[in-house]
């Protein structure tokens, strides 16, 4: 269990911090939550004392013998403001103390993550920017809002990012790990793709052939990498989950799709990353009408190969783009595992291989992944664990190998 302090500004998307507070909570975490009086305008104390259970810190003269305005900050674990506002952003980078929020901004030791939250012209306004600068500067964690309905009939950046993303990355946090790189943002200026999820293939017009991917591995990539500062697109089939907000999304059916799609993402990328599961074959003649029953007799389909996507990025690649596969494997025991790992790793081309075990449906739609990252030396790195901290191990390894290609 960790200690999260959860500032939140006042914004009309302080209600969205009620579903954060609970996400955190449900899974064994202590939360404290310190709302800036204009927030209270938003959501009430009561309902923060009852949502977290327990109390709710608002002014910096209450409880003065305990000295709130530092203590809160030096026992967190964790803060995390969301939403932050331009005004609380304003405050935050000029080192304001005007406020108990404020205070524990100044007074904190742990990581701080703030979700900004306000309409576009605000976000993009040079004084903002030039604010989210300067925290960042300062080893704040700063997410980009996501793209969006905001208030009325406004759409554009500086929507909250969901719940549940900000869930993941800031747990993600509680691994010192993660907080260095997501800190010193490595992949700034990087361009990375990443495909995601499963492909489909039509049998017939509402019917398609498919896997078991969920995707929730290619979308850790890419909430890892927005992390560390990269511009990320995602190209993604079928997927459980929604694409971190702050990439670009292009979505895809078949593989036939997929390698289309990463074929023109390859031409701006820095980075490829293959985490998706594309079809090995499709039907060759896919049926123009609905199949039919007919009485007892089996359907017999005739498939043909489809197009190898990885290979076929290796092939075109650029002399400083760096690419990396998946494996998803079954096997009897880990030598044969790591075996077919090498085979396809030189078989492909690609700079880094990520190898795992799939024997009996393992790690589909799961949080957790173990995998086997090698490259053609060897065993670069073996991690285990919550699929958005593996992510990050990934992009160590990537990191690296961008390095040795220079």
């Amino acid at each position: 269990m960790s200690r999260i302090l959860l500032g939140v500004a006042g914004g009309i998307a302080a209600y969205k911090a009620c579903l954060l507070l609970r996400r955190f909570t449900e899974v064994g975490h202590e939360v404290t939550v310190v709302p800036t009086p204009n927030a209270l305008n938003f959501v009430g104390e009561t309902t923060w004392a009852a949502l977290s259970g327990r109390p709710v810190h608002t002014q910096v003269w209450a409880d003065a013998h305990a000295v709130p305005h530092v203590t809160l900050g030096r026992a967190a674990d964790l803060v995390v403001v969301a939403p932050a506002t331009a005004d609380l952003v304003a405050r935050a980078a000029s080192g304001r103390a005007d406020d108990l929020l404020t205070n524990v901004l100044l007074t904190a030791t742990c990581p701080v993550l703030m979700a900004p939250a306000m309409h576009t012209e605000m976000w993009l306004h040079p004084a903002t920017q030039a604010n989210v600068a300067t925290l960042r500067a300062r080893g704040v964690i700063v997410l980009d809002p996501d793209s969006g309905r905001l208030t009325g009939a406004d759409t554009g950046p500086g929507r909250l990012p969901e719940p549940s993303e900000i869930e993941q990355v800031a747990l993600s946090l509680l691994d010192s790990s993660v907080t260095g790189v997501a800190r010193s943002r490595d992949l700034e200026g990087v361009r990375l793709t990443v495909s995601a999820g499963g492909t489909r293939e039509a049998l017939d017009p509402v019917r398609y052939l498919g896997n078991a991917s969920s995707g929730r591995m290619g979308l850790a990539l890419a909430r890892a990498a927005l992390l560390r500062g990269a511009e990320v697109r995602v190209v993604a089939g079928a997927i459980t989950a929604a694409v971190p907000g702050g990439a670009e999304l292009v979505e895809v059916v078949s593989t036939a799709d997929l390698a289309e799609a990463m074929t023109v993402a390859a031409a701006d990328s820095d980075l490829l990353i293959m985490a998706a599961a594309p079809a090995d074959f499709t039907p060759a003649s896919p049926s123009q009408g609905k199949l039919k029953k007919q009485g007892d007799a089996p359907l017999t389909v005739r498939f043909t190969q489809t197009t190898d996507v990885l290979a076929g990025l290796v092939r075109r690649r650029r002399p400083d783009q760096v690419i990396v596969g998946f494996a998803a494997e079954t096997a009897g025991s880990a030598s044969e595992l790591m075996e077919l790992g090498r085979a396809k790793l030189a078989r492909k081309g690609c700079d880094l291989l990520v190898l795992n075990d799939v024997s009996g449906g393992a790690v589909f739609g799961a949080a957790d992944n173990r995998v086997v990252i090698l490259d053609p030396r060897g065993v670069v790195d073996t991690v285990a664990g919550d699929k958005n901290i593996v992510a990050h191990r990934i992009l160590d390894a990537v990191a690296t190998s961008r390095k040795s290609n220079r």
